[in-house]
């Protein structure tokens, strides 16, 4: 069969030496989606940090968890959760992102709200299966930090990352970084992430295919693991199945 990722945003097959066969292994394979949550999410005028691109997302985040489950990924689900006192970041030493992209976007009114614990702002969107795991102490724009999702990932014998949610210019490219540098393979959902903008999600996206590992369709993933797992080289799986099914 032959298997398809970006490089620097062109698609092309992947070299069928074998040296990428490791990637497609879904033993040691989990989904990381992070911060589909409400924070982000949510279309009230009080959303404390809007992505509107990763609202267009959701229903494909889903239905790509859902065939990846039946083909034995696991999935875990990652949100940022912030003390209810703001030691942990307003009240503290605020994370960086705070003023210029507060600026960038013309001001965020309920900005202080973002990701308190205890708020409707933590309630996460996506659909989230009793048999997934969820990791809600992220604080940062990396899921690995602070959270214990090294640990989990280890204790779950998984060394394939494949992320799926929000932003692609700053927690995905991040959260691609330390999963690298942690010696996980990282594979990254093209279509089922999102980010501030075409620019910059393409930018990101260039990044992680050159220096971090697989950029990939939602469907491209799907018909590697169901041919790998079936046997079956004829099985083809589209961008719109995995969209209305």
């Amino acid at each position: 069969m032959t298997d398809y990722s970006y490089l620097y945003g062109q698609r092309r097959p992947l070299p069928d030496d074998g040296s990428y066969e490791p990637y497609f292994d879904m033993a040691r394979t989990a989904f990381v989606s992070i911060d589909m949550h409400d924070g982000h999410l949510s279309e009230s005028p009080e959303c404390p940090c809007p992505a509107p691109r990763a609202r267009a997302i959701v229903e494909r985040v889903d239905d790509v968890h859902r065939r990846g489950r039946d083909l034995g990924a696991r999935v875990i689900h990652v949100r940022t959760g912030l003390r209810p006192s703001g030691i942990d970041d307003i009240n503290g030493i605020p994370s960086a992102w705070r003023l210029p992209f507060s600026e960038f976007v013309g001001g965020i009114p309920n900005i202080d709200q973002h990701g308190i614990e205890g708020s409707p702002w933590t309630r996460l969107v996506t659909e989230v299966l009793p048999q997934d795991e969820v990791v809600t102490t992220k604080k940062r724009v990396s899921a690995f930090y602070p959270t214990d999702l090294d640990f989990l990932l280890r204790q779950m014998d998984v060394r394939n990352v494949v992320l799926t949610g929000c932003m692609t210019d700053c927690c995905i490219l991040s959260s691609a970084f330390d999963a690298s540098n942690r010696n996980y393979r990282v594979i990254v959902v093209r279509d089922c992430v999102a980010g501030t903008n075409d620019e910059l999600e393409d930018a990101a996206l260039k990044i992680i295919s050159l220096n971090l590992g697989l950029v990939m369709d939602a469907a491209d993933l799907i018909e590697s693991w169901a041919v790998r797992q079936s046997g079956d080289d004829s099985i083809e799986i589209t961008s719109t199945a995995l969209t209305t099914a």
